[in-house]
């Protein structure tokens, strides 16, 4: 798959008249746990030539292959790939996107090309909001528990819908640092030794060995953590604080020197 994802890439590349700088993997198989029918959710950042940013008319700044943006090749079903053009990719940045984020923490990366990656990495710790992530990932996980932990019996997935951005907003508030990709370290870090992460760490066997899609009864013992956890992240978001410089210029200069670099 990984030889037919770099092929789609370079169609992406030769049909769309742009330049790929850094591609990876961002779902199910990011975090850890695929099972045979998960998709290839294939997320990139790429650049246009010089001529493109020169007009008085916003343009469509997103692909999405081969859902809305279609190729010469078949492109296998299991396979989604969504790129961002990289001005939005850097807006998007300014604002501590966590999912842009995600994608520069995968570390399943399929193709990396010119310095813009590496210079987004080091301008991250300036960037970086708590108080953005945490809400963001409070708002996923309540949406996902209000919609699926009240039926007597759940899809396997949808706890880690809910766990999930759960534990990435739990790590956050422990480290002040984006969280990790991989479900098990996030696991590890903030649950350590405790009954949930026994629960959990069955619910990843059953994911894993392809029962993805079966309900199950639903885990009593997880609702009233899951609803305490939030309670209390939502009332410690609530404390925190933060002052930032406006990157803007820097971003700016970025975006001028990946320009250069890819089209010389």
């Amino acid at each position: 798959m990984v030889e037919h994802i770099l092929q789609v890439l370079q169609k992406i590349e030769r049909e769309y008249d742009v330049k790929i700088l850094y591609a990876c993997e961002s779902g199910s198989r990011a975090w850890g746990f695929p099972d045979e029918e998960s998709d290839y959710d294939v997320r990139f950042i790429y650049v246009h030539k010089k001529d493109w940013y020169l007009s008085i008319d916003q343009k469509r700044d997103v692909l999405e292959v081969p859902k809305h943006d279609k190729l010469s090749i078949q492109v296998d079903k299991l396979l989604d790939l969504n790129g961002w053009e990289l001005t939005k990719a850097l807006r998007l940045f300014r604002k501590s996107n966590p999912p842009l984020l995600e994608w520069l923490h995968s570390d399943i990366v399929y193709f990396q090309e010119s310095s813009a990656f590496n210079k987004m990495k080091e301008l991250e710790s300036q960037i970086f909001s708590p108080k953005s992530g945490i809400h963001h990932y409070i708002k996923m996980a309540k949406g996902n528990y209000r919609d699926y932990l009240h039926r007597k019996e759940v899809k396997i997935k949808r706890y880690f819908n809910i766990f999930r951005p759960l534990l990435a907003a739990k790590w956050i508030e422990k480290h002040h640092a984006f969280p990790p990709i991989k479900f098990t370290q996030l696991l590890d870090d903030i649950l350590s030794t405790s009954e949930i992460k026994i629960v959990l760490e069955d619910i990843i066997k059953l994911k894993m060995a392809g029962e993805v899609l079966d309900p199950i009864p639903r885990k009593e013992m997880l609702n009233p953590f899951i609803e305490s956890e939030m309670e209390q992240l939502e009332q410690y978001v609530k404390e925190v604080s933060e002052k930032k410089d406006n990157p803007t210029e820097q971003l700016n200069q970025l975006f001028r020197e990946t320009l250069d670099e890819v089209w010389w």
